[in-house]
């Protein structure tokens, strides 16, 4: 099994800047510190897969099986955000030092003592997930904003990484049923032009943002989970994992 706490899902632009007229193409892919598996076009694992561009929403549709899982004509020129949830995924973990790795490193340390008091084992921990992805990409010129786009976990980002100035870093808002998520862990993984990756976190604020340090050239991905009791028969909890990955230009 992959360990838990390092089967990040995201959304992979092949070009995160790319010209009015010309495609948007993309993988959909799982794996650990930013480098997994590309995974196909295959709606039964999906609830929405979209590209929304200002006030247009394009579905993606794509022939089954296809990889990548994205190769369409942008809705529109300016700032596209493209938009996939995931189905649900089941669990089980191999044993409790694995589920307590996992919430402690999402930030989420309350989860074993909540465990205990809920009179759950310690064996065979069950869980049930699902991913909130996001990825930006400028069309043209790039110009737009992002916004929530009502996913469960969202990360909206509050500047545009092509048009605006990132000298004081890329701020981004944390929502959680709509709602600002204050003290959360967001996961950051940078990627230089060598493909080296790094890896750090940030906090929320009391209004649920998270300011970013980005560096021209690279790339990132950014990544919040929330842990919340299962209202499932056969899972003890769910996990929601939020993404986003953009690129600032070098």
């Amino acid at each position: 099994m992959i360990p838990a706490w390092g089967h990040e899902f995201w959304i992979d632009p092949h070009d995160f800047s790319v010209q009015a007229g010309d495609r948007i193409v993309a993988d959909i892919r799982v794996g650990q510190t930013y480098g997994g598996s590309a995974y196909a076009y295959l709606p039964r694992n999906f609830h929405r897969f979209e590209i929304a561009a200002g006030d247009t929403v394009a579905p993606v549709k794509m022939r089954l099986g296809d990889r990548p899982a994205l190769d369409a004509e942008a809705p529109a020129e300016g700032l596209n955000v493209i938009v996939h949830v995931t189905r649900d995924y089941d669990l089980t973990y191999d044993d409790w030092g694995s589920f307590v790795s996992f919430v402690t490193h999402k930030g989420a340390a309350w989860v074993p003592d909540a465990h205990e008091a809920r009179g759950l084992p310690r064996e065979d921990v069950t869980e049930v997930y699902s991913r909130h992805a996001k990825s930006l990409v400028a069309v043209g010129d790039g110009a737009g904003a992002d916004r929530p786009v009502g996913l469960t976990v969202e990360l909206v980002a509050l500047a545009n990484p092509y048009t605006d100035d990132l000298s004081a870093g890329f701020p981004v808002r944390v929502l959680y049923e709509g709602a600002p998520r204050t003290n959360a862990q967001v996961e950051i993984f940078e990627k230089d032009a060598e493909g080296e990756v790094g890896i750090s976190t940030v906090t929320t604020d009391a209004d649920g943002v998270a300011v970013v340090p980005v560096m021209p050239g690279h790339t990132y991905l950014l990544d919040h989970v929330v842990l919340r009791e299962s209202d499932a028969d056969d899972a003890m909890w769910e996990s929601l994992w939020g993404s986003l990955t953009f690129a600032v230009p070098g």
